[in-house]
């Protein structure tokens, strides 16, 4: 935003030079000039325009949703790999903006599950930054690397960088917002990913998503759509399987958020200093990564369990927060060993090994 409002104040002040020169030209040149100093003095405000725009259309994400989670393998490229039968399921979700500075939006997702008796689930966040200079990058392997974001593909930019429910980190990209044909949406070139929970639980043959992944507000809400190559890596790369995703938020007033919203006002100091920790590692020299292979469930659940505790008031938020620290520093590293040790191995290798 300051370098908007920099912007502006520069054409401003190159159109009262402009103006002022008028005065020593012929009438044919200062016209020329003073068209030269209109254009300049317009994309200040097109750029602010623009940046209100995108603001708006992520800030649309937050609500509450009934959300439904599809998945479909499309085409094997592996001989012999069967398509795996499609994965249709659904959800009652709050997004929550817990902050925004203008140029940067971080949206919540928390679940609301169970019958009866509903519970509160800390799921995904996305953090928007606007013009990065970094962007938090998948490697595999549980491992993470800040990339520069060069200055000349920065301009108009949003990163986008998706978080675990523990807060560690799943994936970013950048891209910019388009709003035209009447819609707006966010697509980014293609990045690698982690296995999400509903594989890396079930199976073992491949090792990370090249992703494409879009995000485009409807009427009733917002989608995030995904283009899916499942990825092996053990040797050179190859795609197993494609696949394509689409996970629809539509608005839903059919749910009692109490539990949520209850959950995170009692939470978010906790997860304010949890991400603070992840963000020492983020902002390193070096890579790192989490040393569990595969799943990465004695991370996130000790962490989870933690915020529990203070939910409940078994643990101060202060002595919460140091054993998380303890917990963090337990299972990453920046000392990353080559990817083909960080893989997880499968199945049928274990057994061809013995």
């Amino acid at each position: 935003m300051k370098k908007l409002l920099e912007a502006r104040s520069i054409a401003l002040t190159a159109l009262a030079t402009i103006a002022l020169a008028a005065c020593e030209t012929t009438g044919a040149t200062s016209q020329a000039l003073l068209e030269t100093a209109k254009t300049s003095a317009v994309v200040a405000p097109v750029e602010e325009q623009n940046f209100k725009k995108d603001r708006q259309a992520i800030l649309a994400m937050a609500g509450d949703y009934k959300v439904t989670f599809d998945f479909i393998e499309t085409v094997s490229f592996v001989d012999g790999y069967q398509l795996k039968d499609r994965k249709l399921s659904g959800a009652h979700e709050v997004v929550r903006v817990i902050e925004d500075r203008g140029d940067f939006i971080s949206l919540q997702h928390i679940l609301v599950v169970g019958d009866e008796e509903k519970f509160p689930i800390k799921h995904w966040r996305q953090d928007w930054r606007y013009e990065p200079k970094q962007v938090l990058t998948f490697i595999g392997g549980n491992a993470w690397e800040m990339k520069a974001v060069p200055e000349t593909a920065r301009n108009g930019t949003w990163s986008q960088t998706v978080y675990q429910v523990d807060d560690s980190p799943r994936y970013g990209a950048v891209g910019v917002w388009s709003h035209v044909n009447g819609m707006s949406e966010w697509t980014p070139p293609k990045a690698w990913r982690p296995l999400p929970r509903r594989d890396m639980t079930t199976r073992d043959d491949y090792h990370a998503v090249d992703a494409v992944n879009r995000h485009a507000i409807t009427p009733a809400g917002w989608v995030h759509e995904q283009d899916n190559s499942k990825l092996v890596l053990s040797e050179a790369p190859q795609v197993l399987v494609r696949e394509v995703a689409i996970n629809t938020y539509d608005k839903s007033a059919d749910f009692d958020t109490t539990v949520a919203d209850e959950y995170w006002a009692a939470t978010a100091e906790y997860w304010k200093e949890v991400r603070a920790l992840w963000t020492e590692l983020e902002q390193g020299d070096a890579p790192f990564g989490i040393t569990v292979k595969g799943e990465t469930g004695d991370v996130y659940s000790p962490l989870l369990g933690l915020a529990s505790q203070v939910q409940d008031g078994e643990l101060e938020t202060s002595a919460a927060v140091a054993e998380a620290r303890q917990v963090i520093a337990n299972h990453t590293t920046i000392r990353l060993e080559p990817l083909a040790k960080r893989l997880r191995t499968n199945k049928e290798e274990q057994v061809a090994s013995k």
